[in-house]
């Protein structure tokens, strides 16, 4: 750890040479690398934690560079993954840093060896049934996370002690039916709110690595960034009256695989991802090749992407594949369409 690189925050009370040394010691999973993951990645790797995980499971698009900071046009140019975008940049801001990049859709058959060694996840994600698994696997390991996310101008954040604070089904039971919320593809997502909401998160997590979780606030904080208002809802008591069946009775219903789903609507993408049942390992070259006939390829050590020749009535269909077997098809919204371009293009 260099002491002039973080002299000015070493000057913060919150913090001082003991808080700088428990951030180098720090062990952080960041579990999606958009608009939210890019902003606290960059505040975290900036402020000295020794070492970040980052999962996340997509690739680097032009809509993205309205919001997502770690990213150029040329990471656009190059179809880079995110997290490998991501740990480019990052190790330039910072090389005291370990960076450990990993292209992978989290799910419950992954989680656990991600959250190996960590002492607190972050969520970037951009859907519930992530947030529900990281709830699940926060309370099974004892490992805190903070909830976070951002639609339009507003954003919500709210940190999870297992075992002391409410939990995400302590506040919401189950998830949000499908069209009950606004989405990012629905009113939009602009970039202040990202960093207003994104920072908000980092600066609890910094609080709680640097040792001080216990002065950490049980509350549920709501931001609007175009209507300038800032409310906090406490939680403190919603543990012990919700009765939650995660946190009382250790239901993980997402951590044990029963509640998933083998394709996903990407927020802001008009994209399906799907994923196959198994966890394959595809020879990308192979692929490519064998694409060749189905429209224009491209392909790097990192994915296959096939612009598809064949018309589907007006849509623009785009597969990318990842050497796991996932594939994202962006052109349709629509799980059934998506599934049968991938049994149709992908053989399974």
């Amino acid at each position: 750890m260099s002491p002039s690189r973080y002299h000015k925050q070493m000057l913060f009370a919150g913090v001082g040479l003991d808080g700088q040394q428990r951030l180098a010691g720090s062990h952080v999973l960041l579990v999606g690398c958009g608009a939210l993951g890019c902003v606290v990645a960059d505040t975290l790797v900036r402020a000295g934690v020794g070492r970040i995980r980052i999962v996340d499971r997509d690739f680097v698009e032009l809509s993205n560079l309205q919001r997502q900071i770690l990213f150029d046009e040329q990471d656009v140019a190059e179809h880079l993954p995110k997290v490998i975008a991501a740990a480019r940049r990052l190790r330039c801001v910072n090389s005291e840093i370990a960076i450990e990049p990993i292209v992978a859709d989290v799910d419950w058959s992954n989680i656990g060896q991600f959250t190996e060694g960590v002492s607190l996840i972050l969520d970037g994600t951009d859907n519930f049934e992530i947030r529900y698994l990281i709830n699940d696997v926060s309370l099974h390991a004892g490992i805190p996370w903070i909830f976070t996310g951002c639609t339009g101008s507003v954003g919500q954040v709210m940190p999870v002690f297992p075992h002391d604070s409410a939990c995400l089904r302590c506040l919401m039971p189950t998830p949000p039916p499908l069209g009950s919320t606004e989405t990012c593809d629905t009113a939009g997502v602009l970039g202040p709110a990202v960093n207003v909401v994104a920072s908000f998160q980092a600066a609890l997590a910094l609080k709680i690595l640097t040792g001080h979780a216990h002065e950490v606030a049980r509350k549920l904080t709501i931001i609007d960034v175009w209507s300038d208002s800032f409310r906090q809802v406490d939680v403190s008591k919603l543990r012990a009256t919700s009765q939650c069946p995660a946190c009382f009775q250790g239901e993980r219903l997402w951590l044990h695989g029963s509640q998933k789903s083998s394709s996903t609507i990407l927020c802001g993408r008009n994209a399906v991802q799907v994923t196959p049942p198994e966890k394959l390992t595809l020879s990308l070259p192979d692929i490519a090749n064998r694409l060749l006939a189905v429209g224009e390829v491209v392909f790097n050590p990192f994915l296959v992407r096939v612009i598809v020749s064949e018309s589907y009535g007006e849509q623009f269909l785009e597969i990318t594949i990842f050497p796991d077997g996932r594939a994202i098809i962006r052109g349709t919204e629509d799980p059934a369409l998506a599934r049968i371009l991938y049994s149709r293009y992908m053989g399974t």
